[in-house]
Parts: structure tokens; C-alpha cells; sequence
């Protein structure tokens, strides 16, 4: 088992890295006073694997565990999906000391976590997420948002939860294609932040992918420490923070041009990587050679190769309405690996170029 802080000014938290954590989540959650009971936020798939023993370990704090389900996948980030969440809370008699607890991956997080730091200007909120890409990255940090038809996580809030639990075994039955877009998100951390996770996918790739449970659990703990890290420096996103959006801007406008049903999360993340690469060497950030290496390791995790991006023209619609859009292309680009650099007003006619080269 594997503690990591999250030290965030005035909203310090831990996050519980382990094996069949879910058994024993009673040992780990914080003290919650007041509170009678935890309304757990899942789809009926999450929790019909992982309510049950959930639900027990609350029960063992004294606490009534209330499933609210949701629907299964990103159609729940809405505002109309909220609003189903509230009514369910006020029916349900919820108080400001009850815990709202968010079970499955980042959609479930993101989703319970805005009406936690909404309903009654904010409840406690416990993270216990299933997924590769909500352990590594959508759990941490206090992000929450619900979609727009417009766009992805326009409206949302700023809000830490009190504890994440992240029990591995539940990755062990992702479908592959789920598990290999978390394997996006890690890869991100490994190009973009720290060397030595780098080190470990690219030297046990077959552990990575074969889903050993104590590497599972090592590069968990480090993509948590290397975002706990820069979250306690500027949990606002003003700054440092944006580093952790290394391939997201494409990756956003991809999402949003296939309205949220297209490529997974992890797919156009990955393809915006291989983009972020190619444009640190078009504008002269990096040297080449960063393109090849991102696309090997990406390939490597049975990533990459999604097919054509759309026109350019779509692209650049898409990536204006981007939440880090000021008035001209603002992204996330790599020296080296592992030495990020956010790039102010890049052209767009090279934005443009760029993505004309790619395949």
C-alpha cells in the first residue's frame, strides 16, 4: 500500500494507493463528523462490481450508504444529469456533513464531484475510482466540470475531495481499449514530467501492459505525486498547472468533434502527444527526434495509428473554444522529455501547417 499527500493550501488530503483496497475503505477514509450517510454516484456496471463490498466498509463507519445511479459514460456529464443528482439529495434528506462518494472513472468524478462542491455550497467528497485514467490523473487535483453541447467541462468548480482510494485490482477487468487509454494519460506524465516512469514504460512494457499488480501500483503513485506536486503550487490551473494539459488541446477538439463518441479520451490525448511533439520541432522548441520517440512509446502501449484528424479548419474551430484559449493558440510544448514549456500566441498558420502533416 502506497500513501501519497495531496497538499493543497488549505485542503490537505491522502491518496491510498492499493491491492483490494475496496475491502477495507473504512480503515482509510478520513474522519467525516456529522455525517449519516454517503451517497455513492456510480453507473449500474461500476456498481455491480464494486458497490457491494463498498457499501459494506462504509456500513463499518456507521454511515448508510445510498447508491444514486448515473448513466454510463459521457452523455452523464450534463447539466440535466446534475440536476437529476440534486433532486435525488433533496429527496433523500442530505445534510452538509453527509459525504458524496464517487464510484467508477473520471466521468462519475467529474460529474459527482461538481455537485458535491454545489449542493448546499459544498459537501465532503471521497474519490474511489476504478479506472486507469481516473486513478493517474481525473481524481486528483479537484477538478470537476459537467459538458456543454458546445464543449467539454465548461461548467464546473474547483473542489478537493477529502480522500481518493485507488485499489488496483480494479483495473485487472478494464476492457483493453479502457485500459490502454488510461495508458495515455501515464504516458503524458512520462513524456511531459518525470523520467523514471518514463524509464519503467519503456524497460517493462510487458509488465505495464500485462497489468502487474505492483507496477500497476508504482505508476499510479507517481503519476499522483507527480500531479499532487504541481496541484499544491497552483490548484487554479493559473500556471504550472497547464503542463498537465500536455496533449490535451488537440485531444479536447478531437473530443469535441466527435461529440464525446468517437475516440476514448486516452485515444485523442494521444494523437494530440504525437501533434505537441511535432509542433515543439515545426516552431523550433525541440530538437528532432522528440516525434519518433513519443509515437514509438505510444505504439508500444497499443496507442497511436487512429486514423486521419479531421480537416484543420475543424480542428482550429474546435480548439478556439478551448478553456486556455487568449485570443491565440496557446499550447503545451516539450524541450526534451520530461522539460515542458507553455508556449504563448503560436501562429496559426503553423498550427495549421502542422496539422496538415499529419496523418
Amino acid at each position: 500500500m502506497i500513501r501519497v499527500p495531496a497538499r493543497v493550501p488549505g485542503h490537505d488530503y491522502e491518496v491510498v494507493i492499493g491491492d483490494n483496497l475496496l475491502l477495507q475503505a473504512d480503515a482509510h477514509l478520513p474522519g467525516l463528523p456529522g455525517a449519516e450517510k454517503a451517497f455513492v454516484v456510480a453507473d449500474q456496471e461500476v456498481a455491480s462490481r464494486y458497490l457491494e463490498p463498498l457499501a459494506r466498509a462504509i456500513g463499518r463507519r456507521s454511515l448508510t450508504p445510498i447508491h444514486i445511479p448515473i448513466p454510463r459514460g459521457e452523455e452523464a456529464k450534463s447539466l440535466q444529469v446534475a440536476d437529476a443528482l440534486y433532486r435525488q439529495l433533496a429527496l433523500q434528506e442530505a445534510h452538509r456533513a453527509d459525504a458524496i462518494v464517487a464510484l467508477g472513472g473520471g466521468v462519475a468524478g467529474d460529474l459527482a464531484g461538481f455537485v458535491a462542491a454545489t449542493y448546499m455550497r459544498g459537501l465532503p467528497f471521497v474519490q474511489v475510482p476504478t479506472t486507469l485514467t481516473a486513478q493517474v490523473d481525473a481524481a486528483i487535483g479537484g477538478k470537476t466540470a459537467v459538458n456543454l453541447p458546445e464543449g467539454k467541462n465548461l461548467v464546473g468548480s474547483f473542489h478537493q475531495p477529502v480522500a481518493v482510494l485507488a485499489d488496483v485490482s480494479t483495473l485487472t477487468t478494464l476492457p483493453d481499449r479502457e485500459f490502454r487509454s488510461g495508458l495515455a494519460e501515464v504516458a503524458k506524465y512520462a513524456l511531459s514530467l518525470d523520467p523514471d516512469l518514463l524509464e519503467i514504460l519503456e524497460a517493462r512494457t510487458g509488465d505495464v501492459i500485462g497489468r502487474e499488480r505492483s507496477t500497476l501500483q508504482e505508476i499510479v503513485a507517481r503519476c499522483v505525486s507527480a500531479k499532487a506536486q504541481i496541484v499544491a503550487a497552483d490548484e487554479r490551473d493559473e500556471g504550472r498547472r497547464m503542463v498537465l494539459n500536455y496533449g490535451h488541446t488537440l485531444g479536447h477538439a478531437l473530443e469535441r468533434i466527435d461529440s464525446f463518441s468517437g475516440r476514448s479520451h486516452g485515444e485523442a490525448v494521444a494523437e494530440g502527444m504525437v501533434f505537441a511533439a511535432k509542433l515543439s520541432e515545426q516552431v523550433g522548441v525541440a530538437r528532432p527526434g522528440l516525434c519518433n520517440r513519443t509515437q514509438r512509446l505510444l505504439k508500444s502501449l497499443g496507442l497511436g495509428g487512429g486514423g486521419s484528424l479531421p480537416s484543420a479548419e475543424q480542428v482550429l474551430e474546435a480548439m478556439r473554444l478551448d478553456k486556455k484559449y487568449r485570443a491565440g493558440m496557446r499550447f503545451v510544448l516539450l524541450e526534451d522529455v520530461c522539460r515542458p514549456r507553455i508556449v504563448e500566441d503560436v501562429p496559426e498558420d503553423v498550427v495549421r501547417e502542422t496539422l496538415e502533416g499529419s496523418p
